[in-house]
C-alpha cells in the first residue's frame, strides 16, 4: 500500500495592520499539508454565471483530507476590498512531497505553480478581467457573464500557451515553471488569505463523498457553484469529464482524522465556522432573478 504522510505545519504571523486598505493586515494563516501521492489532474467543467458585479472568479482545486484527495468546486466570490485579485493555491513538489501553497488576495496575482486552471488562470497571471477605479471589468472571452445585468465588460482572445490538466508543480509530470522575482516579491507581501465563504466552500466540499478523488475517478459530483457553499440548485454544474484516466489509491480513513481539519483561526473574521455577510458596501448587488444572457465566455474551459 502507498505511504502517505501528512504533516500540517500553522504559522501565524502577526504584524500592524495596512493603514491603506480596510481590514487587510499582514496576520496570515499558512496551512502546509504534505502528500506523498500527487493530485489527479484537473477536471473538465463549465463556468456558471457569474451572479453580480464585484464577484472575482476562484477556480476549483483538488484538496486533501483524511479520505485524500478532493474536489472544491470553483466558484465566484465578492473580492475582500476593491483592487484585490485572487492568486490560486497550487500542490508543488518538494524534498519528496507535494505541498500545499493557499492561495490568497492581493494587488496583483502572484505565481500559483503554472497551472492552468482555465477561465483566465493560464498558469502566469490572470487575464479574465481587471480593476478600473472601484469597477472590475470582465473579459467575457473567458468569463461566462450576463451583459444585462453586468455592463462592465470587454472581450479579449486569450491564447493558452500549455493544452496539460496536470495540477502540481514540480515532481514527475508535474509543470516545470519557477516563480519569477517579481511573483516572489508578490508572496511575501502582505495579502488577505480565503475569506470566511471560501473556507465554508472547502469545509463543505470535503464532507461530500461525490467530491473525494477515490470515489469520482477524477470527475466530481460538483465542479463548480454560482456562490460558495451553494451546493445545490441553479448555478451548480458538473464535470464534464476527468482531466485524463485516473486510479486513485486505495485511501483508508486516517487514524487521526481531526488531523486533517485545517486548522485555520477558530475565531474571527477567518475562521472556519465564522459567518460571512454577502452584502458588501462597495458593490450593488444584481437581481436574483435570472434573465436571459447575451453573449458571455465559453460554455465551458476545455483544453
Amino acid at each position: 500500500m502507498n505511504r502517505i504522510t501528512t504533516t500540517l505545519v500553522i504559522a501565524v504571523m502577526l504584524a500592524g495592520p495596512m493603514l491603506a486598505v480596510p481590514g487587510v493586515s499582514s496576520a496570515q494563516v499558512s496551512v502546509g499539508i504534505s502528500v506523498r501521492i500527487g493530485p489527479p489532474p484537473l477536471p473538465v467543467y463549465p463556468q456558471p454565471f457569474c451572479p453580480g458585479i464585484g464577484y472575482i472568479w476562484t477556480p476549483g482545486y483538488w484538496a486533501y483530507g483524511p479520505y485524500g484527495y478532493f474536489w472544491v468546486p470553483g466558484t465566484w466570490v465578492l473580492a475582500p476590498a476593491v483592487g484585490f485579485l485572487w492568486t490560486p493555491g497550487y500542490w508543488g513538489w518538494r524534498e519528496g512531497f507535494y505541498r500545499w501553497h493557499p492561495g490568497y488576495w492581493g494587488r496583483r496575482v502572484g505565481f500559483y505553480g503554472g497551472i492552468n486552471y482555465g477561465y483566465g488562470y493560464a498558469g502566469v497571471g490572470y487575464a479574465g478581467g481587471y480593476w478600473r477605479g472601484r469597477a472590475f471589468y470582465y473579459n467575457r472571452a473567458v468569463n461566462n457573464v450576463n451583459v444585462t445585468v453586468i455592463h462592465d465588460t470587454y472581450n479579449r482572445t486569450v491564447i493558452n500557451n500549455t493544452l496539460s490538466r496536470v495540477s502540481y508543480n514540480g515532481g514527475h509530470g508535474g509543470i516545470n515553471l519557477r516563480p519569477t522575482p517579481g511573483e516572489m516579491v508578490m508572496a511575501r507581501k502582505e495579502h488577505i488569505p480565503p475569506t470566511a465563504a471560501q473556507l465554508h466552500q472547502e469545509r463543505l466540499a470535503g464532507t461530500r463523498r461525490t467530491q473525494w478523488a477515490s470515489v469520482n475517478h477524477g470527475r466530481p459530483g460538483i465542479a463548480a457553484t454560482v456562490r460558495p457553499g451553494r451546493f445545490n440548485g441553479r448555478g451548480v454544474t458538473r464535470a464534464i469529464r476527468p482531466g485524463s484516466r485516473y486510479r486513485p489509491a486505495a485511501y483508508k480513513a486516517h487514524p487521526n482524522r481531526a488531523a486533517f481539519r485545517h486548522e485555520y483561526p477558530r475565531s474571527g473574521r477567518h475562521a472556519w465556522n465564522a459567518p460571512y455577510s454577502r452584502k458588501r458596501a462597495d458593490y450593488p448587488h444584481s437581481r436574483r432573478r435570472r434573465q436571459p444572457g447575451k453573449g458571455g465566455g465559453p460554455p465551458f474551459w476545455s483544453a
